[in-house]
Parts: structure tokens; sequence; C-alpha cells
């Protein structure tokens, strides 16, 4: 039989990494968005100006494709 008893041993304990609270990562996430969104309109008004198109991507879209490669750099080690 199987001890599981808690003064048990866990081999693989030091290969799991500790992970990030996600209140935290969505902190910056959020606060990533909010600065990114600004600019990303700006961006995409200029595009319409310039092209006197849509653009294919709005500013949303972008603002958060720009939080979501930002925010996981953060946390790297």
């Amino acid at each position: 039989m199987s001890d599981h008893s808690i003064s048990s041993h866990d081999p693989f304990e030091h290969a799991h990494r500790k992970r990030t609270p996600k209140a935290e990562y969505a902190t910056y996430f959020a606060l990533i968005l909010c600065f990114a969104l600004p600019v990303q309109a700006l961006v995409w008004t200029w595009s319409l100006i310039r092209h006197r198109r849509l653009p294919a991507v709005g500013p949303l879209a972008r603002a958060l494709r720009d939080a979501e490669e930002i925010t996981p750099a953060i946390f790297r080690p």
C-alpha cells in the first residue's frame, strides 16, 4: 500500500513552478490594456485618415493583443 500521509515527500515537488496569482495577472493586464487602448485608438485613427479605409483590426483588438503579449513577459523568470 502507498503511504499518503502528510509527512510523505513529493519527488516532483521541485519540478512544479510557482504560479502567479490570478488577481495580480488580471491587475497588470487591465493596467496595460488601459494604457494601450488610447494609443491604439490614435494609431487606428491615423491609419484611417492616411489610407482612407477602415483598418482590418480595430483599436480594441490591437490593445487586447498588446496586453496579451506584454503581461506574460512581466511574469517570466
